[in-house]
């Protein structure tokens, strides 16, 4: 079954690339948008990974907005990316994964060599230019993945270009279950652990469940930094009730 689906997965991964290669220089953002969001939720149900979605995602037409959310494992992109047409902040480290990084930088993604002050500087400019200009962008300012049973620290940084740009910020929680309403581990990506094992592990399970749930928004407010914004959004995904938004509506989706 595990090695089904990794077979399947690799001419998924080729249809992408020819999707890119021949497609996307004939399609506007739009139509590219919907080409990824369908690709990700194919890639999804292959791996037989369910997306439970809870509460209102972001409207992207209202545009301006950061989606942040705790990070887990290397599937969370995919997993958003089947929710929203979504840009995401993602460490350069990606780049170099094989036929994956490829996709994800000819999809728009932006990436961060945390290393280099002034990359940090470029990127937080594209950043906010992005957001000015109404887009919808995402990232995970823990920084590093866990094995999904608790939140990270937030690296405040990463909250200036919202700052800068008066944008509202899109809190969610991930969380990665079993067919029981269990916590699963076995999708996490962290550690020493490899892209290839990580694969290995979540192929070789019966299924899988995200839970993704958008938390209440946190509005843009005058005066408010980088640290009290990042503070702020942490406290909203950790759950214990010291952030400060406005409760979304509640529905549930199911992507095919």
């Amino acid at each position: 079954m595990a090695v089904l689906k990794l077979l399947r997965l690799g001419g998924h991964l080729l249809s992408g690339v020819l999707t890119i290669l021949l497609l996307f220089p004939h399609l506007d953002g739009t139509e590219r948008a919907k080409r990824v969001t369908r690709w990700a939720a194919r890639m999804l149900a292959i791996l037989n990974i369910r997306v439970v979605s809870r509460g209102r995602a972001p409207n992207v037409r209202a545009g301006g907005a950061l989606l942040v959310s705790n990070h887990v494992s290397w599937l969370d992109i995919h997993v958003f990316h089947s929710l929203l047409p979504v840009r995401f902040i993602s460490k350069a480290e990606v780049r170099g994964w094989p036929v994956i990084g490829w996709l994800a930088e000819e999809v728009g993604t932006v990436f961060l060599v945390r290393e280099k002050k002034s990359d940090a500087m470029r990127v937080n400019q594209v950043m906010a230019d992005h957001l000015r200009n109404g887009d919808l962008l995402a990232l995970f300012p823990e920084g590093t993945t866990s094995e999904g049973r608790q939140v990270l620290p937030f690296f405040p940084s990463l909250f200036q270009p919202a700052v800068e740009a008066q944008a509202q910020i899109w809190p969610a929680r991930l969380r990665y279950l079993d067919g029981q309403g269990n916590h699963n581990e076995a999708a996490a990506y962290y550690g020493g652990m490899t892209l290839a094992e990580s694969l290995w592990r979540v192929a070789r399970q019966r299924q899988v469940v995200v839970e993704v749930e958008f938390l209440p928004i946190i509005p843009h407010q005058e005066g408010v930094g980088r640290r009290e914004l990042a503070r702020m959004t942490e406290a909203v995904i950790r759950g214990d009730g010291a952030g400060a938004g406005t409760a979304p509506e509640s529905t549930v989706r199911l992507p095919a």
